[in-house]
């Protein structure tokens, strides 16, 4: 089976699996399109004490087998730093052709275990020059695993039934993400001139990997504190289970008492960026001439506020978190599962990135027996498939020969050929007059489906205006209310609809307003940062958690959505109901009109198809997405109204009532004026849409210029 572009990258962590299927952009080779992403979060840790490792990566990898089909991609998986051995040799000056000599050589030096007992691989790293046949200022990556590490890393995808084509260290799968996103080409870079080395800092549950490079040099460290750190200064220090603990470490911001976590956890703090000065101080030590720029946090835990800005000045260097991968794009990037989690997905950017032949880095780990037996295996059965097809394509070459050969003769043939050319002329044209005859048929069917549909749109455009008028307010009581802003009223100024091919182009400009009008809005800016501000004796300034922000909007994004052909119906109104607190302006069109048409009412009757003369739910009708466009403010307004009391049942004129000018006297009353738009797809059994009409002056701008009173 032919192998797809595609390649998995999937990061077994020991809080959660991370997954990344991406290929090469073949218009650009630096660029790299993500298909699909995945993180499953495990129900606890692997590290905790109560946790079962092997049962919990396999319900996750169970459960990621069932969201995604990995058939014909190749799958790059990760091992931890600790459980293999890196080292940069530089080599002397020698002989191209001798490399592979001395780097066996090296390895028997430098792997501390029999190379029969270990799988190991090495690569030239960038840099250096060739002169005379002989290479100087190379400089060779070398990576070890024992092969009991290496089973232990790839029983889980085994037992799985996933078949691995590259198995890589973590810390030189970050390198292989840096080296490809973040640094420029290494043909671009001059050796004598490198730029300032590249800091990944990537936060893990137990330890942190440290990768430095300037894309010509990389050198890579594992120092013992993670993000399981802080969670255990707060079981210490506040006396919290675990669960608790990491909890609150996630939401230090938002806990009941900001101060003290934060204070709890400053230790740590101390720790993590003395442990990094530690390491860069050493890395700075043997390369006199390497330069540190930009530091970049990954991994979930650098979400921790304030852990930058501490770190940037402990260190004195430019420490921030990781704000995009630039070399990425496609539509995984903006999936929920990447977007909450882009910080944790270095590495399975990498692993994919090597898995689809783009990485700088190609060492595997992959023990060559497997490799071996798999490429036979995949083979096998195309060999004999392909020598049993051509025994076959021969024998039967051989019998229709012998066969035609023997039996042919002209002549036997000529009334059986003759006879076949009239029963296929026979044939065609029944089939044409059938054709025909189906045509005629339809078109009749069409017409006489028509003809109905006349007769049932008649009334639709009725039910529409007498739903309306049901769902409006309207102040029965006799007398009425002698204060007009006492009546629950509500007055249409105009009444325009528009046809639109597909709904959803007018809804993607009024989504937010829909939003408020349902009211359903989030929770206030004041409640989500006001009530957690860390004290500045406590931890740093904390950053803005872009993570959270990023999905407040994914609830409305999933809802339902008119689509399809339809009308927007368009009602300008105004009302003076403007006095009883809680139920004003805006508030009282929500409680009555639009409360109407979502649904929410009485029934209303209606005169067209089966149900005529019954009363339906307002979304049988296909009324529904009411949106307030244009909500002005309530403003003071003088009216006229009768200056003597009406007759019992009269009520009083006003807004240009039929009153005398000589009799009338002003009233200040508050005026509220909106414009709703709603949609309208008829659903009368048996109906259509009608065909589309010349859209209403004035209703394409109605949600940018609000109509005057």
């Amino acid at each position: 089976m032919a192998r797809s572009p595609y390649a998995w990258g999937i990061d077994i962590g020991k809080c959660g699996l991370k997954a990344l299927r991406c290929r090469l952009d073949p218009s650009d080779p630096r660029k790299v399109i993500a298909e699909e992403a995945d993180s499953i979060e495990y129900p606890m840790m692997l590290t905790q004490a109560e946790a079962d490792p092997v049962e919990l990566v396999r319900v996750a990898l169970q459960e990621f087998l069932s969201r995604h089909d990995l058939t014909g991609d190749r799958v790059a998986v990760s091992a931890p730093g600790q459980a293999g051995l890196a080292k940069f040799i530089k080599l002397p000056p020698i002989e191209a052709k001798k490399i592979p000599d001395i780097v066996k050589y090296e390895a028997n030096q430098q792997i501390p275990f029999p190379l029969d007992q270990v799988v190991w691989d090495w690569q030239r790293l960038a840099g250096g020059f060739e002169e005379g046949g002989f290479v100087m200022d190379a400089e060779v990556a070398m990576f070890a695993m024992k092969r009991e590490q290496v089973n232990k890393a790839l029983a889980p995808l085994t037992n799985a039934g996933i078949d691995v084509d590259v198995l890589q260290l973590q810390p030189i799968a970050l390198a292989n993400m840096a080296l490809f996103d973040q640094l420029p080409p290494a043909a671009d870079i001059d050796p004598d001139a490198p730029p300032p080395s590249l800091v990944l800092v990537s936060i893990g549950v137990e330890s942190t990997d440290i990768v430095v490079t300037n894309g010509l040099r990389i050198w890579q460290r594992s120092m013992p504190v993670g993000g399981s750190s802080f969670t255990k200064a707060l079981v210490k220090e506040m006396k919290y289970t675990f669960e608790k603990a990491e909890h609150e470490k996630r939401n230090a911001v938002r806990a009941a008492d900001p101060k003290a976590v934060f204070k709890a956890m400053r230790p740590v703090f101390t720790e993590f960026a003395s442990e990094l000065q530690r390491s860069l101080n050493y890395f700075t030590g043997t390369d006199k001439s390497a330069k540190i720029g930009k530091v970049i946090l990954l991994g979930n835990a650098a979400k921790l506020r304030g852990l930058s800005d501490f770190v940037g000045k402990q260190l004195n260097l430019d420490v921030q978190r990781l704000e995009k991968f630039n070399q990425l794009d496609g539509p995984a990037v903006s999936s929920t599962a990447f977007r909450e989690n882009r910080l944790s997905f270095g590495t399975a950017y990498g692993l994919a990135l090597q898995g689809a032949g783009g990485a700088g880095l190609r060492t595997n780990l992959l023990p060559r027996e497997i490799v071996r037996d798999r490429l036979i295996a995949e083979k096998k059965p195309w060999l004999v498939a392909g020598m049993l097809g051509l025994l076959t394509a021969a024998a039967i070459n051989f019998v229709g020969m012998f066969l035609a050969w023997q039996t042919f003769a002209p002549g036997k043939y000529s009334q059986a050929f003759a006879a076949a050319d009239q029963a296929k002329a026979r044939s065609a044209a029944a089939i044409s007059a059938l054709d025909a005859t189906t045509q005629k048929q339809t078109e009749a069917a069409a017409w006489h489906r028509y003809l109905i549909e006349v007769r049932e749109r008649r009334f639709q455009s009725l039910d529409l205006m007498r739903a309306v008028m049901t769902m409006l307010p309207r102040d029965d009581r006799q007398p009425p209310p002698a204060e007009i802003a006492d009546r629950r009223e509500i007055h249409v100024d105009s009444f325009d609809m528009q046809y639109f091919p597909d709904l959803a182009t007018w809804f993607t400009g009024v989504q937010d307003k829909w939003v408020e009008t349902k009211g359903a809005a989030g929770p206030a800016a004041g409640e989500a940062d006001g009530s957690a501000q860390a004290p500045a004796e406590s931890a740093p300034a904390p950053e803005a958690d872009a993570a959270a922000d990023a999905g407040e909007g994914t609830a409305a994004a999933a809802e339902p959505t008119p689509a399809g052909p339809g009308w927007v119906v368009q009602i300008v109104g105004h009302h003076f109901h403007n006095e009883e607190q809680g139920n004003e302006g805006e508030d009282f069109v929500r409680s009555t009109l639009v409360r109407g048409l979502l649904g929410r009412g009485d029934e209303v009757p209606v005169a067209a198809g089966t149900h005529s003369g019954k009363s339906l739910p307002v979304a049988e009708l296909g009324i529904g997405y009411p949106v307030i466009v244009v909500s002005s403010p309530i403003r003071a307004v003088d009216l006229v109204e009768p200056g003597a009391a009406a007759a019992p049942g009269i009520r009083p004129g006003f807004d240009g009532g039929a009153a005398g000018a000589s009799e009338a006297s002003p009233v200040r009353l508050k005026r509220y004026d909106f414009i709703l738009q709603f949609v309208w797809q008829p659903t009368t059994p048996g109906s259509v849409l009608p065909k589309p009409v010349a859209a209403a002056d004035g209703m394409a701008a109605a949600a940018a210029a609000p109509t005057g009173p």
